[in-house]
């Protein structure tokens, strides 16, 4: 219902609302993560607390905390069940923010059916990365009706420009577009893991449900590798400012066939030079 959702000018925007409006003294980010939550906490004087969802994802938290759990997760991509979590979440009073971005390229379920028994949950959705248009800016905060009031109060009435709303409104309408979406992601995602499997400088692959794979190199910096797929104007995420890891980590985005084609040959030639 209308009355359960407050728009914003991209994710950003609507993620520095939430802690200003929240106004609490703790944050655990459940980590790596987003890199603007640790902004938006330092900024309004949280106390930070991370954790490592890659070691001890079940790790207890501070009473009365902010908690951020992205899902699926960035940069890889890994889509959980929160059940758990919630229970841990509850037990300690916690209010609770899930970002759910990327939760379109999947097939899973969104949090959104906790919001009934969980009065402290907010659900951010950001419409712009499936739909493929980042100059766009469209963020959207979900809560229960009084959680939502209270965030209205604080907000300006209009926020985002009404040729923001006609476009979203007309590509949330295009079902086909979804489902083409999903096949096609789906298809080459599976594509680029077998590609990935291939290569002899790569020490890791992680599970990925989203647009992307997060992998970890050997016998490559991150940046090493950036400079080697430049040539072949490919651009790849280098990953060693994420919390947890460092420069052996570089994010790759699944494209069409004719990208992962050219990516395919950029990694036959780097594999003569590596070994």
């Amino acid at each position: 219902n209308e009355n359960k959702i407050e728009l914003f000018n991209g994710g950003s925007s609507a993620i520095f609302t939430m802690f200003k409006h929240l106004n609490l003294k703790k944050c655990t980010i459940y980590s790596p993560a987003y890199l603007e939550y640790k902004k938006a906490a330092s900024i309004h004087d949280y106390k930070i607390n991370l954790i490592n969802r890659f070691q001890n994802i079940y790790e207890d938290i501070p009473k009365n905390s902010l908690v951020i759990f992205v899902n699926p997760s960035t940069p890889d991509g890994k889509y959980y069940n929160l059940k758990k979590l919630f229970n841990i979440w509850e037990k300690r009073n916690a209010t609770i923010l899930i970002d759910e971005s990327f939760l379109d390229f999947t097939k899973q379920e969104s949090a959104l059916k906790y919001l009934k028994e969980y009065k402290n949950l907010y659900i951010l959705k950001s419409l712009t990365k499936f739909y493929s248009s980042a100059g766009i800016r469209l963020g959207i905060i979900i809560s229960n009706k009084k959680n939502i009031e209270q965030l209205k109060k604080n907000e300006p009435m209009w926020k985002i420009s009404q040729f923001d709303s006609k476009y979203i409104n007309k590509s949330l309408k295009d079902k086909n577009f979804k489902e083409k979406s999903l096949n096609k992601n789906n298809i080459n995602r599976e594509l680029v893991f077998k590609l990935l499997k291939k290569q002899k400088f790569i020490k890791k692959i992680y599970h990925s449900e989203a647009n992307f794979f997060l992998i970890q190199l050997k016998n490559l910096s991150a940046k090493e590798l950036q400079n080697k797929l430049l040539k072949y104007k490919i651009m790849i995420r280098d990953c060693s400012n994420f919390d947890f890891l460092d420069n052996s980590y570089v994010r790759i985005a699944i494209k069409n066939k004719k990208s992962i084609k050219i990516l395919k040959q950029a990694f036959k030639e780097i594999e003569k030079n590596v070994y």
